[in-house]
């Protein structure tokens, strides 16, 4: 197995975690989250994904001082759902307006932003499962970041569901902007800048 692949632990169909019992898995250095109640556990990320996470927890940092209008949080973050999901974004943005949600466990509801970054392995669930996961919760918008492509896939809710607003490119110079920071901006290449080498 790749470090970095999603390891899903599928209890029997009668039985699913709840966040109580999820609470009591081990701190050992890997992602816990449980969604629709089933645990999955992810390895401790590599460099690059790292690398990657840093570059942009930076920027969005930087942009937050100089424009206090939420904050950013880095994983490991809890972010409840419900009681059967539990997740940890790599990165989320949670605007002032929704700050009531914020205790100082975790989230109790959805950002407004959710970035996952993926790792050899993952693609399937951050993709897609986690994808309709935000969907369903009502997150406003999802990035989905690949270092393995350069790329960016950007989801931005409209009305009930996601649609997918851009698919950037670091091979076209594209850059990353949302509506939900206004006047931010941050070029992939400088996103996928890492000093990992190739």
């Amino acid at each position: 197995m790749v470090r970095g692949d999603s390891i899903r632990l599928a209890p029997t169909p009668s039985v699913k975690f709840t966040y109580e019992e999820f609470l009591r898995f081990p701190e050992d250095g890997k992602r816990h989250e449980l969604i629709g109640g089933e645990h999955h556990v992810t390895p401790s990320p590599n460099a690059t994904h790292q690398a990657v996470s840093s570059n942009l927890h930076g920027r969005l940092w930087a942009y937050l001082k100089q424009h206090p209008i939420g904050q950013v949080f880095a994983a490991p973050f809890d972010v409840v759902l419900s009681e059967l999901d539990v997740v940890e974004p790599d990165l989320l943005y949670l605007s002032r307006a929704h700050r009531q949600m914020l205790t100082e466990q975790q989230l109790r509801g959805a950002p407004d932003l959710a970035v996952e970054i993926l790792s050899p392995g993952t693609q399937q669930v951050d993709d897609v499962t986690k994808r309709e996961l935000y969907e369903r919760f009502g997150v406003g918008e999802y990035w989905v970041v690949d270092p393995e492509r350069d790329t960016v896939m950007v989801y931005r809710r409209d009305e009930e569901a996601f649609t997918r607003a851009a698919e950037l490119s670091a091979e076209r110079a594209d850059v990353l902007t949302t509506p939900l920071l206004p006047g931010f901006s941050m070029g992939l290449e400088e996103l996928f800048d890492s000093p990992i080498p190739a």
